[in-house]
């Protein structure tokens, strides 16, 4: 929306001055300036940006480890940096609150012996987007796939997928990753045998308060929460300390509602999406429903992926490996459920993950099979993605994580 004219300004003053009732002439004047300033707010999230590509590469990828971007979120151009930091397998990645630090997990089995993968430290050269490597430490657990920094900045937690473990890392001075100061085993098994024989944690989040870490455990149906305290960075069951998703979901990923008051996981094996409500003091999760992510008329194979809220809270997106689309819903402000809205294809294949990026207006979807990642844009009213044309060939692509530059 355009700022208001001078003649827009003077129609205020004068229905100010002609009014007998204060209260109605303030209201009046919020009614017509309310639409301007939402309009302007979004001038906050505007910039440049470096974002970072999390690969695979092994099993015949062609990367060699975690690939850099320029990001201009209003003329929307995207410049290559090449490779910024030569690791194995770093497939997801997490950027530090100072914005100088980067860290990768090595989704790998056997980082200095058997069952442990790596948990990677790299400096930022916010210049250039180049990475410094600084150090490595064992994830305590076989093939971490999940990685998150505290909102501090101490602490680096981790979920290790084979190894169906969480772990809780100290970020020391100079960056640097220490040893673990929380680990957690998780076990049992849930209803398939061949995909859940044994615990399986597959993400780690925190809540907007870094009180609760949330986990989901895909072979137990299982989102377990921990007590979270960053002064020591140990973890505790909370009370309840998780709740159940149907029999054989295998959920997978978390997002929480820009307020908190919502909560909703993404299951891979049912290609479903389960609505709780979340009470942000106690950490306790309620579910209100679970609607599928697929379009009615697919009928093949497809395993569910990632999950991420619109920055307003209006919508949500899941992503599936398969059908290889972004399901799009709407969010009920009052009430958390979800109604689907669209199903747009990747114009790829496998998309393991996708992000939005800061401002709320593109969404990057990362196909790993197809070794590209294509970016939409957001319609900010509807939710409704549309392609922009743009096609970056980055080799197995995982993850994307934005940095603000400017």
């Amino acid at each position: 929306m355009k700022p208001l004219r001078e003649s827009g300004r003077m129609r205020i003053y004068n229905s100010m001055k002609i009014s007998r009732n204060p209260l109605r002439a303030v209201t009046l004047l919020s009614a017509l300036l309310l639409p301007t300033l939402l309009a302007a707010a979004p001038a906050e999230t505007r910039g440049k940006y470096i974002f970072y590509v999390g690969t695979y590469t092994e099993d015949g990828s062609k990367s060699k480890g975690i690939y850099a971007y320029r990001f201009d979120a209003e003329t929307a151009p995207i410049t290559p940096l090449g490779l910024v930091a030569e690791t194995t397998n770093p497939s997801f990645v997490a950027l530090h609150p100072n914005g100088h630090f980067l860290y990768a997990v090595n989704e790998v089995g056997n980082y200095k012996g058997p069952n442990s993968g790596g948990v990677s430290a790299f400096s930022i050269d916010r210049a250039t987007g180049k990475l410094t490597f600084l150090n490595e430490v064992p994830s305590r657990g076989a093939d971490p796939c999940y990685i998150t920094v505290d909102k501090t900045g101490k602490y680096v937690l981790v979920a290790n997928y084979t190894g169906g473990s969480i772990a809780v890392f100290p970020v020391l001075e100079d960056g640097k990753l220490g040893e673990a100061s929380a680990f957690v085993q998780h076990t049992g098994h849930g209803t398939n045998p061949e995909r859940q024989e044994k615990a399986h944690a597959h993400s780690i989040d925190l809540s907007p308060d870094n009180h609760f870490a949330m986990v989901d455990d895909l072979g137990l149906d299982e989102l377990l929460v921990y007590k979270f305290d960053s002064a020591n960075g140990s973890l505790t069951p909370n009370n309840p300390s998780f709740v159940k998703l149907d029999p054989g979901a295998g959920p997978r990923h978390f997002a929480l509602s820009p307020g908190g008051m919502f909560a909703y996981v993404v299951s891979e094996m049912h290609s479903t999406v389960t609505a709780f409500s979340n009470d942000e003091k106690t950490g306790t999760l309620k579910a209100l429903q679970t609607i599928s992510a697929l379009p009615k008329d697919f009928s093949g194979q497809n395993d569910d992926a990632e999950i991420e809220i619109h920055p307003t809270g209006k919508f949500l997106y899941a992503s599936n490996r398969g059908s290889d689309t972004i399901a799009v819903f709407a969010i009920d402000p009052h009430q958390g459920t979800l109604t689907p809205i669209e199903y747009t294809p990747t114009q790829g294949k496998i998309p393991r993950s996708f992000e939005i990026d800061p401002t709320g207006k593109f969404l990057f979807a990362e196909n790993q099979k197809s070794d590209n990642i294509v970016v939409f844009r957001i319609d900010t009213n509807t939710g409704r993605l549309t392609p922009t044309g743009q096609v970056l060939d980055v080799a197995s692509p995982v993850c994307v994580k934005f940095l603000k530059v400017d």
